[in-house]
């Protein structure tokens, strides 16, 4: 989550309620998904479904269920949740469970990647909790398809929604442990912004639910991430925008909510869980070499000190040189957090 200036915070009173950030809202009909039969996927060699999630306070959506399985008999499962302005595209993470011995499953939430509507604004949300349904019907496909041994894990937001899924669910959580990829445990804010203008602006976001909230025009990020400037990826950037888009008033009030909720209940998170965070934070709003040896995004040291109340069986540690995406930093980097992964999961 970028850094938006403090000005915007004190200016949401003047700004009306609703709009949409596009260039034109959608007027069409608004008809849910109703096939649910696995296709092909847009990553070779993985295979898709779409999950029907019923009606929501913006119409019909849905849920999409990524996988590819092990040719050699496996009990052993993994479950990848993405984080804000992403959407699975990690076929090398994929590959690499597969070739560990696991099942791998990811989750396209529901108005994210390959899920969205277009009704939908992107990356909307009124509770975090929301989102459990989508992970609750990737979990049935999971003991379907005959695994017993699962591990959860979840990227930024996707790493602060299965941690809130272990501290609410508690011992029925139906997971063995939780893995999380700098999860967004904490604004990167100062204290002022933290404990004082964040929960104003959550406060009106349940009255004003739609309001937009620009986000800086930083390309830092993205331009570390993207093989067309110096990364070593290839997504859809219509998708994992290389410009944050404007995020609504409800969807503050439910990332503070929600790691509210989280510290609140940290002790019932009855499973192992493991929080990995880069070495070191990055400043800055347009790339520079230095954008690939950092977290960019969240503060590293804030995450050790959040991770550190959760559950009672934890690890917290620090990938040297890590981006905030564990798993697109530097290939040394990255192999550290596998190795990281795997070595916890083998141990709980």
């Amino acid at each position: 989550m970028r850094k938006f200036p403090l000005i915007l915070i004190f200016s949401l009173v003047a700004i009306a309620a609703g709009g949409w950030n596009i260039k034109e809202k959608y007027k069409g009909p608004k008809t849910p998904t109703t096939d649910t039969s696995w296709h092909p996927d847009i990553l070779p060699d993985y295979e898709a479904r779409y999950v029907n999630q019923g009606e929501a306070f913006d119409g019909p959506c849905r849920s999409t269920i990524v996988r590819k399985l092990n040719p050699k008999k496996s009990h052993k499962a993994f479950l990848y949740i993405h984080g804000f302005n992403d959407y699975f595209f990690q076929g090398e993470m994929g590959q690499r469970f597969v070739d560990s011995g696991f099942n791998f499953y990811a989750v396209d939430l529901r108005r994210y990647g390959r899920s969205k509507e277009p009704w939908q604004y992107p990356y909307n949300i009124r509770k975090q909790e929301e989102y459990f349904a989508d992970i609750d019907s990737a979990l049935s496909q999971i003991r379907r398809d005959g695994n017993t041994d699962i591990t959860l894990g979840g990227h930024s937001t996707g790493g602060l929604t299965v941690s809130l899924f272990g501290a609410v669910r508690g011992k029925d959580v139906g997971v063995d442990r939780i893995v999380t990829d700098s999860p967004f445990l904490e604004w990167n804010f100062s204290s002022f912004m933290r404990n004082i203008a964040i929960p104003v602006v959550g406060f009106y976001g349940k009255m004003f639910k739609n309001t937009k909230v620009p986000q800086g025009h930083c390309d830092g990020y993205a331009y570390s991430l993207l093989k067309e400037y110096y990364g070593e990826w290839e997504y859809n950037t219509d998708w994992k925008m290389t410009y944050s888009p404007p995020v609504t008033t409800s969807w503050i009030n439910a990332i503070n909510s929600a790691q509210s909720k989280l510290m609140k209940k940290r002790k019932n998170i009855t499973v192992p869980i493991l929080v990995m965070h880069s070495s070191r934070k990055i400043d800055g709003c347009n790339y520079t070499p230095e954008f690939q040896t950092g977290d960019a995004v969240l503060d590293p040291f804030m995450l050790q000190k959040q991770g550190e109340k959760l559950g009672s069986v934890r690890e917290v540690c620090a990938i040297d040189s890590g981006l905030h995406d564990l798993i697109l930093s530097k290939e040394k980097a990255r192999n550290a957090a596998y190795d990281t992964m795997f070595s916890f999961i083998r141990r709980y």
